[in-house]
């Protein structure tokens, strides 16, 4: 960076494969630790510091957060983050002898990219409550249902079918009105 450090207007753009020196992501998805990451940077010298902004693209691997097989994602990032000359400087980063340190802020873009909750794919059904299996693999064979215990009392009871045993019903006004006819 030497012949970009308080030269305004300068520019350099550089391109990186790099071996990822520690993993990136934490939970049920990251990009390991030895896999490849791709880096295409452009530094800017301007007035306060050093405009570092680029592009980054690896295989994040991890497994699917609804039925638990491996799955691999590509994730591909923009960053951009000015690296101050002076650390009296309200910034974040700083150049430190003619060097600026990329490291954090392509691990805070690739780590805020990756999925909460990834799939192998969106209408990923899931494992089955009870046994366990992935629904994907047991096709149009559904889950056992599963009565509530709140409800398993009435589970005994068992309702008489109205339409086949009904008898005509007769108010009290109809039966005196027959009554009268009759006498």
């Amino acid at each position: 960076m030497r012949d970009l450090a308080h030269r305004p207007g300068e520019m350099r753009e550089h391109s990186l494969d790099i071996e990822v020196p520690e993993a990136m992501g934490a939970g049920v998805i990251a990009v390991r630790v030895g896999d490849e990451m791709h880096i295409d940077l452009r530094l800017e010298g301007l007035h306060e510091g050093v405009l570092v902004s680029g592009h980054a693209s690896a295989e994040a691997f991890g497994e699917c957060s609804r039925c638990l097989i491996e799955i691999s994602e590509p994730v591909e990032v923009d960053f951009a983050e000015l690296f101050a000359y002076d650390a009296s400087e309200e910034f974040d980063y700083f150049v430190h002898d003619d060097l600026v340190d990329c490291e954090q802020v392509v691990r805070e873009a690739v780590v805020l990219a990756l999925p909460f909750q990834p799939v192998c794919r969106p209408d990923c059904p899931g494992l089955d409550p009870v046994t366990g299996e992935r629904l994907a693999d047991i096709g149009e064979h559904r889950a056992h249902e599963v009565l509530d215990p709140r409800w398993a009392a009435l589970s005994g009871l068992t309702v008489a079918d109205e339409t086949s045993t009904t008898t005509p019903q007769t108010t009290e006004g109809q039966e005196r009105s027959e009554a009268d006819q009759a006498d």
